[in-house]
């Protein structure tokens, strides 16, 4: 009996120290940066955010800045993303790094955490949903109500007036191409972000947007927000000119590498999405097809093996331990305790 008690203790000892040794996979968390107009205690924006977290197996948070809706309209670009980068990193679930999630606006403000945000943990993946990365040439459509009469009220103004630029966030990233002078000294947001003012540009900038793992680009093939719907995938009108638009491969932008995106896409990181529908009207199936593998553990593949082979000796382990003990296959191991 002593012997049986002996060997009992060995065995759990070995199933205990096996259950610890087995190398355990998850998928860095995610962050998601909603729309303008929208907010992320929205039941759209919570749901979207749940199903990428199921579909991926990865912790998956709505990143809000200030009232969302409200502030998503009236503060600058520049002071959201500063509240943004205060925030990430404050979570210590980022620390080791995580993706971003962008929709529409929200591209910009995830972009300005990547590029800067000094001192924030790395960004692996990013993927955008619609995002204005080359500018639009009209203010997204708002409609009729109480905030939308007051915004119209400011367009009426100079757009690249200071009252305009402090007190409208579309004006951040709107770009007339026939009023680019005004455009370069009078945007606050963009024209930064884009690195496109020779005398200012920073190598930082490139270097950290340069560093992502993956920039998942999604464009709608019926979008009639974004003026051009190709700023999705940073293409945009030539200078001067409404027509026609040119592919990113022909912007002044990629060509001279200003933000790093042709380095990205030359190493083959940068993927060209087109789906059907509106403005960010994306499909469950086109989530699951172009945006989960990019949140789903990246290193799953070459610990399957480890993982396999550990639960392989514990299931011997554990097969030696019934026999033992007298367990049958059909019976209840807490049963069998009790």
């Amino acid at each position: 009996m002593a012997s049986l008690s002996k060997s009992t203790t060995s065995l759990l000892t070995i199933v205990f120290f096996a259950f610890i040794l087995i190398p355990t996979t998850g998928a860095i968390p995610f962050i998601v940066l909603h729309g303008i107009g929208d907010k992320c205690s929205n039941r759209g924006i919570s749901q979207f955010t749940e199903l990428l977290s199921d579909w991926s197996n990865s912790r998956g948070y709505c990143l809000e800045i200030g009232d969302g809706s409200w502030d998503s309209w009236t503060m600058p670009l520049s002071e959201q993303t500063s509240i943004a980068c205060e925030k990430v990193k404050s979570m210590s679930e980022l620390g080791k790094g995580y993706n971003i999630v962008g929709l529409s606006q929200g591209n910009l403000i995830g972009r300005g955490i990547i590029e800067f945000c000094d001192g924030g943990p790395p960004v692996k993946n990013f993927i955008s949903l619609g995002g204005p990365h080359a500018g639009t040439a009209s203010v997204p459509f708002c409609g009729s109500a109480l905030i939308c009469i007051l915004l119209d009220s400011l367009l009426k103004l100079e757009i690249y007036s200071n009252y305009v630029q402090e007190h409208l966030a579309p004006s951040g990233y709107l770009k007339i191409p026939t009023d680019m002078t005004n455009y370069l000294e009078g945007c606050r947001f963009l024209p930064k972000l884009n690195n496109e003012i020779k005398s200012t540009r920073n190598s930082t900038y490139k270097e950290r947007f340069a560093s992502l793992q993956n920039l998942v680009l999604i464009m709608f093939k019926d979008d009639t927000i974004l003026i051009p719907k190709e700023t999705s995938w940073f293409g945009y009108y030539p200078y001067g000119a409404f027509d026609p638009v040119l592919p990113v491969q022909e912007t002044k932008l990629y060509k001279e590498d200003w933000i790093g995106l042709k380095t990205l896409d030359e190493a083959g990181k940068v993927k060209f999405v087109n789906v059907s529908g509106n403005h960010l009207q994306i499909s469950g199936s086109d989530m699951k097809k172009y945006m989960v593998p990019y949140l789903e553990d990246q290193t799953s593949t070459e610990q399957t093996v480890t993982v396999s082979s550990s639960y392989e000796l514990l299931s011997r382990l554990w097969y030696s331990f019934k026999n033992l003990i007298g367990l049958s296959e059909d019976q209840p191991l807490l049963q069998t305790m009790f």
